[in-house]
């Protein structure tokens, strides 16, 4: 059982790729919802759909890979230039012209792209848990970032298992180690059974597919300070995945304000959702006072 049954749902093609979208609620303005990594698909937004859609009109959509969207396995169709096609499209088949768009880890690279390519569609970014190479990574993950797409080690440990080989020869397990990075706060096992098993509901192809992608056609900091619009940035400072400096740089970069999450992990949005839910509906309503 869901807390909200989408009012229309469907599918947008944009370059031979079904995309599934839904939609919430009727209010104004409209709030764009975005996918992140193909490891999870729309539902983990599902504690900010049935409270935004009570004050605003809400979308959501499965990026390539995952849900209700089409498995795709060619890198190309996973950079940001893919994704900000995508979003519009979407849009486009909602009829919304302009968007209060969010979020969460990859899905913030992805709105800072939609705003720097297309600012006329977005009213104002939240960005949650950025991941944005504005920063060097945790130096937990650093060490192994580069090796990713080399022979796994033996008995990896760890960020070890973020490794193509160890994904096709144990995907769950790798799925089970990253989701338990992204919630360190204490009694987190539903979130991390959700996501496990929507992780298993794409495959290893389409994860290897993802990472091989083209990302950043510029210089990532250039197009986050030319982001036009407000901006909002929420972090957990005991983020597992994503150093908390890069919400402060992008911050800093997009004249935004930063929320620091005191002992939140990576998506707060699931864990603590009361505080993420109200600040996100008190930076929308004013972006339209």
């Amino acid at each position: 059982m869901r807390a909200a049954y989408p009012d229309l749902s469907g599918h947008v093609i944009r370059d031979g790729v079904a995309l599934g979208y839904e939609v919430f609620g009727d209010g104004d303005p409209t709030v764009l919802l975005m996918p992140t990594w193909t490891l999870v698909h729309s539902r983990f937004w599902k504690m900010q759909v049935a409270y935004l859609a009570r004050h605003f009109r809400v979308i959501t959509y499965d990026g390539p890979g995952n849900g209700r969207s089409d498995r795709v396995t060619d890198p190309a169709r996973y950079d940001l230039s893919s994704y900000v096609a995508d979003a519009v499209a979407v849009l486009d088949a909602c009829g919304a012209e302009r968007a209060v768009v969010a979020g969460l880890s990859l899905g913030a690279a992805y709105s800072v792209g939609l705003a720097a390519f297309h600012p006329d569609r977005v009213l104002g970014l939240v960005l949650i848990g950025p991941s944005l190479p504005l920063v060097p990574p945790l130096p937990e993950r650093a060490a192994h970032l580069e090796a990713r797409f080399e022979p796994h080690v033996p008995n990896p440990d760890g960020w070890e298992k973020y490794n193509v080989s160890y994904w096709h020869e144990n995907y769950r397990d790798f799925a089970e180690f990253f989701f338990s990075r992204c919630f360190g706060e204490p009694h987190s096992t539903k979130p991390i059974e959700d996501c496990v098993g929507w992780a298993l509901e794409t495959t290893p192809d389409v994860l290897e597919a993802e990472a091989r992608k083209p990302l950043w056609p510029g210089d990532p900091a250039e197009l986050v300070a030319g982001v036009g619009c407000p901006v909002l940035v929420i972090h957990g400072t005991d983020d597992r995945v994503q150093p908390f400096a890069t919400a402060v740089e992008a911050a800093r970069l997009g004249e935004g304000t930063l929320l620091a999450m005191e002992g939140s992990g990576h998506i707060p949005n699931v864990r603590d959702p009361v505080t993420v839910n109200l600040a996100m509906r008190a930076f929308i309503e004013r972006l339209v006072a």
